[in-house]
């Protein structure tokens, strides 16, 4: 208890600019655990999961593969999908649908990764300008006091702009960091959704087609089956 009351006692000391630093920490934390939270859904092991979808292709079980995808979450289910559906196209017109569904999805990664990058960039310039009221504040008290200004009759503009600053730059830092860590799990979430809509397409336009009619040996069509 004593420490805490002497870690409120300090955060007190550090003046209004120290709120406004506890609130942009707050909202940095809230987005970085959400995009943890919704990033760490969308990555799926890429490769077991084609490997899964090419073995439900050679038994010729399309639908069933369009199922899995709709079940699974994430943008490289979505880009596969996109891929099955149009499995009776030409090359052309299947990478046209592909590249369409990674657009639709790609941009939901980066979401609030730039107010993360904000917060980040933000949080020195307020503890600066906690500095700065911290300084007006010492000469202040200076003009009032004279030439005999005491050490408490300063103290407390000091106290303003040291922990303004050491304030923003502890926030700074660890925010930093998590733009970092984020933009990582995008990074390699969208290497998965690129190697995944090539080897699916790769996998359509040769194995599936080589094995036979891409409609199977009743001639039934891709959207025929669907319905």
């Amino acid at each position: 208890m004593p420490a805490f009351d002497l870690n409120l006692s300090l955060f007190a000391k550090g003046g209004p600019m120290m709120w406004v630093l506890l609130a942009l920490g707050l909202l940095g934390l809230m987005l970085f655990i959400e995009r943890t939270l919704y990033l760490h859904r969308g990555q799926i092991r890429s490769t077991a999961f084609i490997s899964g979808i090419k073995n439900i292709l050679a038994k010729r079980r399309i639908v069933e593969a369009l199922t899995v995808c709709e079940e699974t979450p994430g943008p490289v289910a979505a880009v596969v999908k996109a891929a099955l559906l149009h499995a009776d196209d030409t090359a052309d017109a299947m990478r046209f649908h592909v590249q369409e569904a990674a657009v639709v999805e790609l941009p939901a990664l980066e979401r609030r990764l730039a107010s993360i990058a904000a917060i980040a960039q933000v949080a020195p310039l307020v503890g600066l300008l906690g500095t700065v009221l911290g300084m007006m504040e010492t000469f202040l008290a200076f003009e009032k006091s004279g030439n005999y200004a005491l050490a408490s009759a300063l103290s407390s503009g000091m106290w303003h702009a040291l922990l303004s600053v050491a304030g923003g730059l502890m926030l700074a830092i660890p925010a930093h960091l998590a733009h970092h860590f984020l933009s990582g799990r995008v990074r390699a979430i969208v290497r998965d959704v690129e190697w995944a809509g090539n080897e699916i397409m790769k996998y359509l336009l040769t194995d599936y087609r080589g094995a036979g009619p891409v409609n199977g040996p009743t001639g039934v069509t891709l959207v025929e089956e669907i319905k």
